[in-house]
């Protein structure tokens, strides 16, 4: 007899685990899409808030590529001696200057972003350094003309990755 009480007791059971089974289940799921929900929209409130900050680092960091192209450079950089070394190092000085002024930003754009602005950075020193090498550059004046005379035949190096800033503030929208 105690085999039948037991059987039955089987039998009620069955039913109230499986019941049990489906609202566990049902429940875990609820707690999981609550806490998505709230994930989401703190996620979206933190890039609400972040959205006008990494838009002015891709302004500052478009002022930078700006500042630093070589056209612009040379006419708010003056040489204050003839020497072609001295107005070199000024240039390359300056442009430092500025990327060091601006470092703080590489955390609001993406790293694809921060390489291509390092290197036209790199590339417009080396602009500079290698219109400085010529034969004939052999005072400030001359170099200034050389570089711009060089500007006519190709796009400076911050014309590329200014592109790539629109293309991906563009793609913030």
């Amino acid at each position: 007899m105690d085999t039948d009480k037991l059987f039955d007791l089987f039998l009620y059971a069955i039913p109230a685990l499986i019941t049990g089974g489906i609202a566990y289940y049902f429940f875990k799921q609820h707690i999981e899409n609550e806490f998505n929900l709230r994930k989401f929209t703190l996620q979206k409130d933190l890039q609400k808030d972040a959205f006008p900050i990494r838009l002015q680092a891709y302004e500052r960091m478009a002022l930078f590529l700006e500042r630093i192209s070589p056209s612009k450079l040379l006419i708010r950089v003056h040489p204050t001696s003839s020497n072609k070394e001295d107005y070199e190092a000024l240039l390359i000085a300056t442009i430092e200057q500025e990327f060091e002024h601006n470092l703080s930003q590489q955390i609001y754009v993406s790293d694809e972003c921060w390489s291509i602005i390092n290197a036209a950075k790199n590339a417009t020193i080396q602009m500079i350094r290698k219109a400085s090498l010529l034969e004939k550059a052999k005072t400030a004046n001359k170099l200034r003309e050389i570089i711009l005379t060089d500007l006519m035949d190709k796009q400076p190096p911050s014309n590329a990755a200014l592109s790539f800033i629109k293309n991906e503030v563009s793609e913030m929208w």
